[in-house]
């Protein structure tokens, strides 16, 4: 596996496979990595002949008072795990390489609908950065497909209408959430948790599940099951930032025709903010 720190190496080298007739999968990770991405470079190799994957902590999408100098930066860690599941490029460039003007004067995308609710209205910009980093890095790489976790359900959404929007010429795959023993969704952020806050941790997906559980027996009462959604996080020593059900295809409030449901959370605990999700279906 090759490292490459510099956009006009990896064009050379992506132009080189497209020329060989190859196709290019894509996965672009902030690092620390963990079996989640691992499974994500899986769904990669399973739908191409060459894998890239991308690590770059991306400062566009952290607040003012968020944990970006902070953030876990694991390099020779990460770099050995993308070797042994067999990634073709590494590419981790500097943040001059994908912001040569600087971040104020980048162009930007915006997602209208889609950047502003849920984690949105709690990091406002966020959203924003996210989308702008990935559309410029897909078209560094410009794969074929590139694969994302399903556990930021609304980032997926985001890429997912950004790409549409832009016209671009790539398939966006989501991979399932994956979990620990207890059911807590796998995050780099995990990392934050004392020993205590971890044993409480997944009382994050019970509380989700529990949602879908009321959901696929009937009821329709959304605004109570979100209200004892956030009691039970608070509960058990959560912060929440909100607990709601949406629907899967719009991330709209469910309407009588909504069928395919996602619940949603996002609490902080001690220096930790953990998301998660569930689907559900309503009969």
């Amino acid at each position: 596996m090759d490292t490459l720190t510099h956009t006009s190496e990896v064009r050379e080298r992506i132009d080189a496979w497209r020329r060989a007739g190859e196709r290019i999968a894509f996965v672009p990770t902030m690092g620390n990595l963990h079996a989640g991405h691992s499974s994500l470079v899986e769904a990669a190799r399973a739908r191409a002949n060459r894998v890239v994957v991308s690590i770059f902590v991306n400062p566009l999408q952290f607040g003012p008072n968020e944990d970006f100098a902070a953030y876990p930066r694991t390099p020779e860690e990460d770099r050995r795990l993308l070797e042994s599941l067999g990634v073709d490029l590494l590419f981790a460039p500097l943040a001059e390489e994908v912001y040569p003007r600087g971040m104020e004067s980048t162009a930007r995308v915006h997602v209208p609908g889609l950047e502003d609710i849920l984690c949105g209205a709690f990091r406002p910009g966020h959203f924003m950065g996210v989308a702008t980093v990935v559309v410029k890095l897909l078209n560094l790489v410009q794969p074929d497909v590139a694969v994302f976790g399903e556990k930021d359900y609304q980032q997926l959404m985001i890429i997912r209408r950004a790409v549409e929007d832009l016209c671009m010429p790539i398939q966006i795959v989501g991979v399932p959430t994956m979990r620990e023993a207890d059911g807590l969704a796998m995050s780099s952020r995990n990392r934050y948790l004392t020993s205590e806050q971890r044993a409480v941790a997944p009382r994050i997906f019970e509380a989700l599940d529990a949602a879908r559980r009321e959901i696929e027996a009937g009821a329709r009462d959304y605004e109570r099951i979100e209200r004892e959604g956030l009691e039970r996080l608070r509960s058990a020593g959560f912060r929440p930032d909100y607990f709601e059900i949406r629907d899967a295809n719009t991330l709209d409030r469910p309407g009588e025709q909504s069928r395919d449901l996602v619940v949603l959370a996002a609490a902080r605990i001690g220096r930790a903010r953990l998301i998660d999700n569930v689907r559900a279906r309503r009969s």
